[in-house]
């Protein structure tokens, strides 16, 4: 199992915590890593291209290739997104809210975060 991460967008400037999880086949940008500590390099990097503040979503998945997804793979993040929302706040803090065990999930195009963070990674 490998970690795939899709940038998020915030496209809602009156609700700073909403971000939309779009399919990896929209995405701006999209990343395929062995390991979940290497989505924090990529999202460093994501942040110098795109910006101070910004959203990513990640699941696991099996896939071999980033550019070669498998069809259902894409069908399944259009239809439930992505459980792992990555966010990189003002003063380049990392917030992690995993939403993996949590029975009803924001639907996909809505989410913000809610309750804590798992993880906050200081800059």
């Amino acid at each position: 199992m490998r970690w795939l991460m899709s940038l998020g967008e915030r496209t809602r400037p009156d609700a700073p915590t909403y971000a939309e999880d779009p399919a990896p086949d929209q995405a701006r940008a999209l990343a395929l890593v062995d390991d979940f500590a290497h989505l924090l390099t990529v999202l460093r990097e994501w942040q110098r291209t795109y910006g101070e503040e910004l959203t990513a979503w990640a699941v696991q998945v099996e896939a071999d290739d980033v550019e070669n997804l498998p069809a259902e793979l894409i069908k399944q993040w259009e239809w439930e997104g992505a459980p792992v929302r990555l966010d990189i706040d003002r003063g380049g803090y990392v917030k992690v809210s995993d939403y993996r065990d949590v029975s009803v999930r924001p639907g996909i195009h809505a989410r913000t975060t809610t309750g804590l963070p798992l993880w906050t990674i200081t800059p």
